[in-house]
Formats: structure tokens, sequence, C-alpha cells
């Protein structure tokens, strides 16, 4: 992967959002990159309509040559959410990854766009602040390091949200921006995170405006709601009786869930370039499915086996935070994943109530739970006696340390 400078760039993909970032980066690459052209792509990644809406006018208006919206809805969640699911991959206790589990879809469809069209560089509107910058940048390298990549916030001199109006203005280049926004705001089908504003002092609580996918738990309904989630072999099959495709069920299960309060979260978290950052998070959807998976895990795998999961979870959290999707150690630990997964099968039921999901009822035919070994009530299948000797031979390594230490203290 080619760093930009003095490099001969004739044409570039960049990746497109429609807002005031990227919308003064297009007519900034024409003019600092010898007019070259610019080519503009866009992930559709569940953001919702109103974002998407009239984006390839808005990015030709910008002076775009082309522009490609690629659906990635599907493949988001199938062959990246789910996967990563599968890990119990949770980053710092909170954090359900939202925004760094999309960031590897979007980066592969941004290659194969550039590819393509025959393009020799791509270009991102990445804060040289951000973890964003590193992810993007980290797939781009495993996935075509022969392309020059641009980072415009790296290069110019603009700093603030009235530069950038400023530069579009005096290109009399139209942008639906304005100084009133608030929040940086990024939303796909798993979660929207929002930052900025009050948010950047950590003593200040949230308003009510920052919040906008999941009802606020006060005002959440005084009765809970419930929702079944059946899995085979890890992979969500049925919501509630019904078979959705996997963007289907997160959409039913993002709607059911926030209007419950469900999936909020409001943490300062260790970025991967070095500095905190505070930020709110909504996964109404997300905090579901990861409840119903974990609690399904809790019957079935064993403790060793649900000891190792969780270690995995917990690198693999850090993995996908920092951008190494495409790395031998993400596929190991996916492949791990995978392999704990084939008997994580049957139903699970989850009670939606102010802000909380809960896991009420499960079932699995691979259940290693019985009733009978279980049971305080009178038994044939467990002698209590046979605990004795378990515990003696279980704190054998104590008990030697203690009589080492008795008789050191009796010389």
């Amino acid at each position: 992967m080619a760093l930009a400078k003095n490099k001969q760039v004739k044409k570039v993909v960049l990746a497109y959002s429609g807002g005031l970032d990227t919308s003064a980066i297009i007519p900034w690459l024409k003019e600092n990159y010898d007019g070259c052209e610019v080519i503009a792509f866009c992930a559709d990644v569940g953001q919702g309509e109103e974002e998407l809406a009239g984006i390839e006018e808005k990015a030709l208006a910008s002076g775009a040559s082309e522009c490609h919206v690629v659906d990635l809805k599907e493949a988001f969640v199938n062959d990246y959410i789910y996967p990563i699911l599968k890990t119990g991959a949770v980053y710092e206790g909170q954090y359900l990854l939202g925004t760094s589990m999309a960031r590897p879809v979007i980066a592969k469809a941004h290659v194969e766009v550039a590819k393509k069209v025959g393009a020799d560089a791509l270009c991102h509107g990445c804060t040289g602040k951000g973890n964003d910058q590193v992810r993007f940048e980290a797939c781009f390298a495993a996935l075509a390091p022969e392309l020059t990549v641009i980072a415009p916030w790296r290069e110019w001199d603009m700093v603030s949200r009235e530069d950038l109006l400023d530069y579009l203005a005096e290109r009399d280049i139209p942008c639906s921006a304005s100084l009133t926004k608030i929040y940086s705001r990024d939303a796909n089908a798993w979660h929207i995170s929002h930052e900025g504003g009050e948010l950047e002092d950590p003593w200040c609580q949230p308003s009510k405006e920052v919040w906008t996918m999941t009802v606020d738990p006060l005002d959440a309904p005084n009765t809970p709601d419930y929702v079944t989630l059946s899995f085979n072999q890890g992979v969500l099959t049925q919501v509630d009786g019904k078979s959705l495709s996997p963007f289907q069920a997160l959409m039913y299960l993002n709607d059911k869930a926030g209007a419950h309060g469900v999936g909020r979260i409001d943490i300062v978290e260790n970025r991967l370039v070095g500095m905190k950052s505070r930020g709110c998070y909504e996964t109404p959807g997300g905090t579901v499915l990861m409840a119903a998976y974990k609690g399904l895990e809790s019957l079935i795998l064993d403790k060793e086996s649900l000891k190792f999961r969780e270690s995995v979870g917990l690198e693999f959290s850090h993995v996908i935070y920092d951008g190494r999707w495409f790395t031998p150690l993400a596929k190991a630990q996916l492949a791990a994943a995978e392999s704990l997964s084939e008997n994580i099968t049957g139903d699970v039921v989850v009670q939606l109530y102010k802000g909380q999901a809960t896991v009420t009822q499960r079932q699995s035919p691979n259940s290693l739970y019985s009733e009978a070994f279980a049971t305080f009530g009178e038994d044939d299948v467990y002698d209590q006696k046979h605990a004795e000797g378990f515990i003696r031979l279980y704190s054998l390594s104590s008990r030697i340390a203690a009589l080492s230490k008795q008789a050191k203290s009796e010389k």
C-alpha cells in the first residue's frame, strides 16, 4: 500500500457518505492531484434510506464522475456480524463493536469497486485522530497493497466545519450540512454511535436529543415483551417462529428491542491511537442477539470450552476493534469460535423490559444440563460422599504448600 504524497494519481475511488467531509474531499482531490478522476463509492450497510436519499446526485454535483452504491446489508450481517457473535466479542466489557465490525465489509467492497473501474488510488474521509483510519488502511494493505491511499484529513490545512463549508461555498458546490450539527453519528444495521456535543464532557449526562434508535427506558412500556430466537449451529434461523434473512431478522429485533429502550450504553473507551473518547451507542437487536446466544452457550458448553470461548471473545474484541480482520490471527480465532458453535442449537426466550434484555427460557437438544444431577432433592445418580475425595485431590497443592510452610516454621 503506497502513501499518496508525491504519487501520480489518475483515478481515485472515494468512500463517500454524502456528508460535509466527503463532499469537500471530491473537489479537493481534483485540485490537489492534477485533475484526477474521482469516483464515489457508497456502502449500504443498513444506515437507512434517509442517509442514502439522493446520494448519487450529491456525489455528481460535488464533481464525481460516477457513484457506485453497493448493497452490503445481507453480507454485513451474515458474513461479519454472525461470525463475530459466535466469538462473543465485547470491547472493554460493554461495546458491541458496531462501527468496528462494519469496516471490513466496507473496505472489501471499496477495493472491489476500485479494481472494477481500474483506479490506482483509494481515498477515505477518516480523521487523523480516530480508529477508522487504521481499520480501513489495514484492510487496504491486506487486500490491495498496490493501490495508493489518500487521507485528506492528514494532508489538508482545513481544521473545522466552518473551513469545509467555506471551501464548498467558494466553489458553489451544494451541501445540506450546516454549523448547527451537534453530534457526529455513524449508523448501520447493527447500531448507531453518537459523539461530540455535550458528550465531550464525561461529567455531562446525555440529553434526550442524543438517542435516536431506542425509546428512553423511563418512557418504555410498563409491560414486558418477549422474543423467541432459534439457533442452528450458532446461526440464527428463526425469530418468533418466522424464517427471516439475516438482515431482516436484525431489523425485526431492532424494532422490538428499541421500543423497550434496550441496547443503550454510555462509555469512555480506549481508542487504538492512544487517546480516550466518550461515546453513546445504541445496539437494540444486537444486545438481544448477544444475550440469547450466550444464554444458549451456558446450557451447552462445558466449563473449559466456555472458558476458552470467553478468552477468544476477549482477544477478538481487540482484533476487530483494531482493524485486523484480514489477518491470520483473526482467521484462527474465527475458526475456533466456529468450531465451538457446532453444538449451539436450540431456542431462547428473551424478556424485553425497561432497557433490559433478560434470558428467561432456554432449551437445546445438545444441553449438558441435567435436572437429575443438579437437583437438591433425592437422586440416585450422584453420591454426595464422592465429593470428599474430589475436594482432597483438587486442593492437594494447597494442602502440600501449607504443610511445607508449617514444617519450616517448626524448625
